[in-house]
């Protein structure tokens, strides 16, 4: 009985265009190419091992990886996300390593597909936790880290390294999140969204005058917040709670 085919994706920028081919000189368009096979403008002779920035298409099985070194710097949104199909001879560096990896020096662009995809399964909730939650509280957070720094810096300590019976110490929530993100092949994803976290923030406090512990303190609550909506349903309450940051907005600080 044939196996369930597989659904191969590329992202690219807003424009359409791949941008590892950008860079290389030898631009692809995929949004001219829908529906159309489109052939490597300069393929590489040593299969499966890079000859240049853009030797293949590179595409991934995992949707959540399909952020991962795709050469857009900085980290922007939005960006675009095709469905391709693989044609002629196909590989990978190591299938040990990136077994959703796949190689080709030939596709067909079959479709446009939701770009919020890209950022995990629950990816419509992150952009909204990125586009509306954080530049509401953004601005708090800074002038809370401003209007007692030797305070808040005592108070995120605690709340790093101190679980309690209804709370998880947030370095262990961090670490229980990469660690799931990697095992739901959304690592990518999650770097993408903490990029994207720390640039909302920037704007919310675009002269604002807050200071740089401040602007650090509300990087790493914003990131926290869109990584909770990542794994809104893999966790319970007891990590969701600490990487929401609950108890650094709480009156006092329970620990253990």
């Amino acid at each position: 009985m044939p196996g369930k085919p597989i659904t191969w994706y590329i992202a690219t920028p807003a424009d359409g265009v791949i941008e590892m081919s950008r860079q290389a000189g030898t631009p692809v368009s995929l949004a001219e190419g829908v529906g159309q096979v489109i052939g490597h403008p300069k393929p590489c002779t040593n299969l499966w091992f890079d000859e240049s920035q853009f030797s293949y298409f590179r595409m991934v099985k995992r949707v959540g990886e399909a952020l991962e070194a795709i050469g857009i710097w900085p980290v922007t949104w939005p960006v675009r996300l095709w469905i391709v199909e693989p044609l002629g001879a196909t590989g990978n560096w190591s299938q040990r390593h990136y077994p959703y990896r796949l190689l080709s020096h030939q596709i067909r662009v079959l479709e446009e597909t939701d770009a919020h995809r890209a950022l995990g399964t629950r990816g419509h909730e992150v952009l909204d936790v990125i586009q509306h939650q954080i530049p509401e509280h953004a601005a708090r957070w800074a002038a809370d880290w401003d209007a007692d720094p030797a305070g808040m810096r005592e108070r995120r300590w605690n709340w790093e390294q101190c679980g309690s019976r209804i709370r998880a110490s947030g370095r262990w929530a961090q670490s229980s999140a990469y660690l799931v993100s990697r095992n739901h092949r959304e690592s990518a994803a999650q770097r993408w969204i903490e990029h994207l976290a720390q640039s909302a923030v920037d704007q919310a406090l675009a002269g604002s005058g807050a200071s740089q512990g401040a602007r650090l303190y509300a990087y790493g609550r914003g990131a926290d917040l869109a990584v909770a909506a990542q794994h809104q349903d893999r966790f319970d309450a007891y990590v969701l709670g600490a990487l929401r940051g609950i108890d650094l907005d709480s009156p006092a600080l329970v620990t253990a």
